[in-house]
């Protein structure tokens, strides 16, 4: 990778509601902004606030838009398309550069004005790319970079840079105002990358300062609506409003998150006041929380899919044979009536709606169908014995996840796949390479409406499945770099329907289970929406609406 300089050159986890003691920060004497509290099942997997460390569902809410910045903002309460952030506009140079203007006046929590220093800084070697460069089709594992100081990244981050910025060579500051990205191949999706969760802005001068990358990480200082006040990892995260924001004096004088896994906890405690807010609530505790006077449940489906994810270093799933008996096991029908009480859908795969917007979505296409003989079939040519495949199982981290892993492992029974249920605390316990890995579930987003996400970014040369080394193909690599570097739409479009071929039915590496959906429980006096995403708003545009 190159990097650029100014003009110069190519530049107490599982705590029942009412067992959380937290501080109360003080409020300026005056100030009659309400403060909230907000019941999440999970703030972040790695105990970091970092966007690049922390790519998680759980990760967006607690990061946007009230702490993370971009250039280009992601419409949140919209369609999710792009708008102007920390860049007020930005200009196509050629199919290999973007240049954009910064918007003037922005003040970092700190007090420092963001200029294209710190911009160019945010998409360094030493801030995500580590001693990568830019070339697509060789995957990057965390063996490779293991830090030798407290203050050199994690070893995960350089291989989630290339994930998202496989090409990228380097951002040249040309003026105070103004930024060039250069990317090493052409790529049609650059403007939709900077929107993306992970290319967000960072202080300098903060990162200089900081002792350690945990230290920072912790309290990152940004450009957002509210700054970190405190972090305690797996309790709780408190952030309070900047009024010195771009975009106006932020409505609440403080947001608090507090962690309580258990979905009961979480109805119990909105219910007696404990808490104005309760994410991640499953359909069944709708009417539980509607029937009671004064909240509501505001509800979407989102720019998500469910899906379950297979680890083909395991012997029997090694055949995939065996991973298509698997995929056509399943009744996603089923599954939707019974734990979403009808109230989302099985996609087209892993597909969205919003490809079609740029006639990128395949038609006809959808999830392998629920054919219980043509599973037998597949499981006698692959000569299973009935050996037990081992399901790593979170306990409801993502909503349902129990019921619907028990209902999986039920219908792969009725077939004769023997599933068997290891439950784990953690993601690291999930990816723990150590003993015999099988089954483990997952979620697939779509963040930039292209189809480059989520199946080159997630499954491709550096998605998380090939960097923990779960399965890889060949002709998908191949493919992969046709998305990331080819201007041609159709060429594209007939890479993503290989591509989907490939990774649904010849070489399954996933199954789409179905799209996800938030239910968000809340006090109804308060004045606020839910966006059709796991991010929440709390901007002065969506408080007292």
């Amino acid at each position: 990778m190159v990097n650029f300089t100014r003009r110069s050159t190519l530049g107490l986890a599982g705590a029942a509601a009412g067992s959380l003691i937290l501080p109360r920060f003080s409020i300026a004497q005056g100030d009659k902004r309400p403060s909230i509290t907000i019941a999440v099942q999970k703030i972040t997997n790695n105990n970091t606030l970092d966007v690049w460390h922390e790519q998680s569902n759980v990760g967006e809410r607690v990061f946007f838009p009230n702490l993370w910045e971009g250039l280009i903002l992601r419409n949140w309460m919209g369609n999710q398309g792009p708008i102007p952030g920390l860049a007020t506009e930005w200009k196509r140079i050629d199919d290999k550069t973007l240049e954009l203007k910064l918007r003037r006046g922005v003040k970092f929590h700190n007090g420092d004005e963001l200029t294209a220093d710190d911009v160019a800084f945010s998409f360094s070697r030493e801030r995500v790319f580590g001693n990568t460069e830019p070339a697509g089709g060789k995957t990057i594992f965390e063996s490779e970079h293991k830090p030798t100081t407290v203050k050199e990244l994690p070893a995960t981050v350089p291989g989630v840079g290339r994930r998202l910025w496989p090409a990228l060579a380097g951002v040249e500051a040309v003026d105070k105002y103004t930024v060039r990205f250069h990317n090493a191949t052409p790529d049609v999706t650059l403007e939709g990358r900077l929107y993306s969760g992970g290319s967000q802005i960072t202080n300098r001068r903060a990162w200089d300062e900081a002792k350690s990358f945990t230290e920072w990480a912790r309290k990152p200082v940004t450009t957002g609506p509210y700054m970190v006040a405190e972090y305690k990892p797996d309790v709780s995260l408190t952030l309070v409003a900047f009024d010195q924001y771009w975009g106006g004096r932020p409505p609440l004088a403080q947001i608090r998150f507090v962690e309580v896994p258990e979905v009961a906890s979480r109805v119990n405690g909105l219910l007696s006041g404990q808490y104005d807010f309760a994410c991640d609530l499953p359909p069944d505790q709708i009417a539980t929380i509607r029937a009671a006077k004064g909240f509501e449940v505001q509800s979407s489906t989102i720019w998500n899919h469910r899906v379950s994810t297979f680890n083909t270093q395991n012997p029997i799933l090694a055949n995939p044979l065996m991973r298509r008996a698997m995929t056509h096991s399943i009744d996603r029908k089923a599954i939707v009536e019974a734990l979403w009480a009808g109230q989302t859908v099985v996609p087209a795969g892993l597909q969205f709606e919003s490809f079609r917007t740029s006639d990128m979505f395949i038609e006809g296409w959808a999830a392998p169908e629920f054919n219980p003989q043509l599973a037998k079939d597949l499981i006698k040519q692959a000569g299973y014995k009935g050996d037990p495949i081992p399901y790593r199982l979170l306990n409801n981290y993502y909503t349902n996840q129990t019921a619907n892993g028990q209902i999986m492992v039920e219908m792969w029974k009725q077939v004769g796949i023997n599933v068997q249920i290891e439950m784990k605390e953690n993601w690291g316990q999930i990816h723990d390479p150590a003993g015999v890995k099988g089954v483990r579930d997952w979620s697939a987003s779509n963040t930039i409406n292209d189809p480059i996400t989520p199946l080159v970014v997630q499954f491709g040369p550096n998605g998380e499945v090939q960097q923990k080394k779960d399965w890889t193909n060949g002709e998908m690599n191949k493919l992969a770099q046709v998305m990331e570097t080819s201007t041609d739409r159709a060429l594209r479009k007939k890479a993503i329907a290989r591509m989907l071929e490939i990774c649904e039915r010849e070489d399954p590496v996933y199954q789409v289970l179905h799209q996800n959906a938030v239910f968000t429980g809340m006090k109804s006096s308060l004045k606020w929406k839910a966006a059709p995403a796991f991010a929440m708003d709390f901007r002065s545009s969506n408080w007292a609406i």
